[in-house]
């Protein structure tokens, strides 16, 4: 069966906990890997932040974008795409949690520009304004946070410094997403003008072609669960005629049994698979997945 298992970081979760995701027989896989650099973030030296630092690969985004739960809400990684943007209150999260590891497997720096988010995909590059000053800076997602009502970022102590809110704790901001991939996408003319006037930014982005929107995946429905395959082929087939969806079985054990499942792929976000749910109330106790 499918598994969705709670990828949590410094906002949610304990420090010391195996960090990895589940495949698609429910099995775990790590992909905590060594740091070279966790000696010297423990004496408080402060590593390459560059590029070489981000951690980026297929199942490291699988396991990151999948639905997960903290203090017994769930959380639903979403689509972004490039221009979207975002009201609410940020916080910062600094010395307490450096060299820590964050949800996606990397180590916190906080002297690094980087923020944790409760759905966005990892290496989301997203610009960060202070509506109250006006001031601004970059960041790139690496982990998930921050798990208090009406708050939508979580930055670090470099981010927060940037724009003058360390010392009050929170600020009202406007978040734009401007890159994915850790890439500052290079029609971002005045995010491209922010990093190439600062030598601290611009030693951790790089300015590029990027994609306009990450998912990170798709998501499925399943519309349904046989004991015999016969009726799962049944299912598949009244299904089959709803472009741009496709039908699909899928055979899992239960319980020392063959149990058949038939699920509905390609949507594009949690939202549409809701939606579609909604309008679609003959499937009964359907429910959607990562796909």
């Amino acid at each position: 069966m499918f598994v969705i298992v709670l990828i949590c970081g410094i906002g949610g979760c304990a420090s010391n906990q195996e960090w990895g995701y589940a495949d698609s027989n429910g099995k775990f896989k790590s992909f905590n890997e060594s740091f070279d650099d966790l000696d010297a973030f423990n004496q408080g030296i402060t590593p390459n932040i560059g590029g070489n630092s981000m951690r980026e690969s297929p199942a490291i985004q699988e396991a990151t974008m999948r639905p997960y739960q903290v203090g017994g809400k769930w959380y639903y990684p979403e689509k972004v795409s490039l221009g979207d943007k975002f009201d609410g209150y940020a916080s910062w999260y600094g010395p307490d949690f450096h060299a820590k590891k964050t949800s996606n497997g990397e180590t916190y720096n906080m002297y690094a520009h980087t923020a944790a988010h409760k759905t966005f995909p990892m290496n989301t590059v997203v610009r960060v304004l202070n509506v109250e000053n006006g001031k601004s800076t970059i960041v790139r997602i690496n982990d998930r946070g921050p798990f208090v009502e009406g708050r939508i970022i979580d930055l670090s102590n470099a981010a927060a410094h940037d724009i003058d809110m360390v010392k009050v704790g929170t600020a009202k901001v406007r978040l734009e997403v401007i890159g994915f991939g850790g890439v500052v996408n290079k029609d971002s003319k005045q995010s491209v003008q922010s990093i190439e006037s600062d030598d601290i930014l611009s030693g951790e982005f790089k300015v590029d072609k990027t994609p306009k929107s990450v998912s990170g995946g798709d998501f499925a429905i399943q519309v349904g669960a046989f004991r015999k395959k016969e009726g799962a082929q049944i299912t598949q087939e009244r299904f089959s005629h709803l472009p741009p969806y496709q039908s699909v079985i899928k055979e899992f054990e239960l319980e020392g049994a063959p149990i058949y499942r038939v699920f509905l792929r390609g949507f594009q976000s949690e939202k549409e698979a809701r939606d579609f749910l909604k309008t679609n109330t003959q499937i009964q106790g359907g429910f959607f997945i990562r796909d």
